[in-house]
C-alpha cells in the first residue's frame, strides 16, 4: 500500500497542467494578426491606400436639451 502511494505521488509530478480552451484571449495568445481592441465601435473604414474615411452615420450623436431657463435649486 505504501508503494502505491509513493508511485501515485511520483506520477503527479510528471503531469502537465491542462490548458483550458476558455482562458482569456489576449493578443499574446491569439494569432499573429489578432488585435483585440478596447470594445469600441469603428467610425469609418480603411482605404486600400492607407487612408481612413469617416462615415457620419457611425459617429455618435448626443442630444442635449436646451437649459437656458433652467433654475437650479440649492438646498
Amino acid at each position: 500500500m505504501a508503494l502505491g502511494l509513493i508511485l501515485g505521488l511520483g506520477r503527479s509530478a510528471f503531469r502537465r497542467k491542462r490548458t483550458s480552451s476558455l482562458d482569456i484571449l489576449t493578443s499574446k495568445r491569439g494569432p499573429r494578426d489578432y488585435y483585440k481592441g478596447k470594445n469600441c465601435k469603428p467610425t469609418g473604414f480603411h482605404t486600400r491606400k492607407g487612408g481612413y474615411v469617416v462615415v457620419q452615420e457611425k459617429l455618435p450623436n448626443y442630444v442635449v436639451p436646451d437649459l437656458t431657463d433652467f433654475k437650479l435649486v440649492l438646498r
